[in-house]
Formats: C-alpha cells, sequence, structure tokens
C-alpha cells in the first residue's frame, strides 16, 4: 500500500510534534524537580553524605582492591519523599560510586589480598589428587565458615562439585598440577561454571604465563598471602593481617587446627569471607 505524500507529511508532522512534545514535557519536569524544596534540601545534604571512593592499589603486576564509595541517589531519595509529602533525612537513599582505578576487569595483575581497611581474610583449601575434604567441610560447616575449595583435574567429580557448592563454597581451578598452559583448565572452568558463575586460578609463584592464560579467559589470578602445609595455626598467628588470603594444604595437622585457627582469628575481629566478597569493591 502506497502512502499520498501529502499524508506521509502528516504523519511524519505528528511524530516530530509528538517527540518535541515528550522531550518537551520530560525537561519541564526536570527543571520543576530542580526547583523543589525537596531536591534542593537534598542537595545541601550531598557533602555531609558524600564518602570518596578508594582506588585499587597497583604495584608492579600485582593488585589489592579498593573501596567504593557512597553518595546520596538524588532521584531515588527524592521520590520517597515526594510520596511522604515533604523533606525526611531518614528516607535518603545512599548509592555506590566505583573507585577510579577498580579491580574490575584488571584481570592481569596477581591478586594479593584483600583491602586492609577491612576486618576480613578469606580461607583457600587446595584439593589435588588423593584429598579427602570431609572433616574440612564438616568443621566449616560447624564453624558457618564459607571458603574457595581450589581443585585440580585428578580431584575432579560432578558429585563433589554440588556437595561443596551445597554448603555455599566457591570453587577454584588449579588445572592439571598447577599447569594452566594444560588443556585441562579450559575444561575443568567450564564444569566449575555449570555450577558457580565464577571460577579463580592459583599461583603462588608470581607465574607470568599462568597469568596471561588466566587474565585472557576473564580469570583472576589469586596469590596468597599466608600458604601453608606443616605448622597452620603458627603460621597464621605469625603472618595474619586484614586483607589476608590464606591458602591451606589440607593435611591431618590442618584438621587438628583448623577450628583453633577458626577461633583465633575470631579473637582478633577478623571476619572470615568467601573470596569474592573479600575482593567485593
Amino acid at each position: 500500500m502506497v502512502i499520498p505524500l501529502k499524508k506521509f507529511f502528516e504523519i511524519f508532522g505528528f511524530l516530530i510534534l509528538m517527540c518535541f512534545s515528550f522531550f518537551y514535557t520530560e525537561k519541564t519536569v526536570r527543571v520543576v524537580k530542580e526547583y523543589d524544596d525537596i531536591m534542593i534540601e537534598l542537595k545541601k545534604k550531598e557533602i555531609e553524605y558524600e564518602i570518596d571512593a578508594k582506588d585499587a592499589t597497583i604495584v608492579d603486576q600485582t593488585i589489592i582492591p579498593g573501596i567504593a564509595g557512597k553518595e546520596i541517589d538524588l532521584d531515588k531519595s527524592y521520590s520517597k519523599m515526594k510520596r511522604y509529602g515533604s523533606f525526611n533525612e531518614s528516607l535518603i537513599t545512599l548509592k555506590d560510586t566505583e573507585p577510579e582505578i577498580s579491580i574490575k576487569k584488571n584481570y592481569d595483575k596477581f591478586v594479593i589480598g584483600g583491602n586492609e581497611e577491612k576486618k576480613q581474610v578469606s580461607f583457600l583449601f587446595l584439593a589435588t589428587k588423593g584429598t579427602d575434604l570431609t572433616n574440612i567441610l564438616s568443621i566449616l560447616k560447624e564453624k558457618k565458615i564459607k571458603a574457595t575449595i581450589f581443585i585440580d583435574f585428578y580431584f575432579y567429580e560432578a558429585s563433589k562439585l554440588k556437595t561443596i557448592s551445597s554448603y555455599g563454597h566457591e570453587i577454584g581451578n588449579l588445572s592439571l598440577n598447577y599447569d594452566y598452559n594444560d588443556s585441562s583448565f579450559s575444561w575443568l572452568t567450564s564444569k566449575i561454571k555449570k555450577i558457580k558463575k565464577q571460577t579463580y586460578c592459583y599461583d603462588n609463584s608470581f607465574n607470568e604465563e599462568t597469568l596471561l592464560i588466566c587474565s585472557s579467559s576473564k580469570i583472576y589470578t589469586i596469590k596468597p598471602s599466608i600458604e601453608t602445609e606443616a605448622r597452620p595455626f603458627y603460621e597464621i598467628k605469625k603472618n595474619v593481617k586484614n586483607g589476608s588470603i590464606i591458602a591451606f594444604h589440607v593435611n591431618e595437622i590442618l584438621e587438628k587446627e583448623l577450628p583453633l585457627i577458626i577461633n583465633y582469628l575470631k579473637t582478633k575481629d577478623l571476619d572470615i569471607v568467601l573470596l569474592s566478597e573479600l575482593l567485593e569493591e
């Protein structure tokens, strides 16, 4: 069907008028809002509530996450108060502001800890061929602790991953004997991501090849602050600080000392959190 030229211009003109009307109405609403007493009062409060974001710390090839800032969400706060009928400070809503330098998308750096301004640490457990996590998982469940379980190719079983996930733990990827150049890395990543969307690589020697491979897959490479094996409680008591990432080799000593370690960290007012929470800005 061919539309007559005159009709076409009528329709076109109507659409232009509608767009202009919409634009004008939106602009009018914005102007009215700006001069509303509620909005004026909100803007007076902006400096009082503003907390500056803190940038991630990058030194050479390492990174420590920053901390998000806070500011008043003017639109949400205004809407709440408008419904209330007047300015009410208790209805102020805040929103996060991201650091200019952030860990987000910064996969090409070794993550060496959480931000030291937060009283948090994270547990990593290294599960390789023959590792029995039964007692460790039982202790974590009893103490209500969530951790990141790093598994390798030989440890993998779908049922094991589902069990780990059901306890609320995250799952890291050790590939095959910590060799991320092996095809097992991609295979294991796909298996983990069917259960957990996020995973991590592990490195304790600043291996640049590992960093390159993992960053190309948009996976963070974790370099632990503390790696324990023979004397876990002693090593942690000696070295732990805010933001520590603590890696454990699973053995009988750890099974005996893990409850003591958890209790000790609690006396230091340190929260044991998931790796994803530790790295959150």
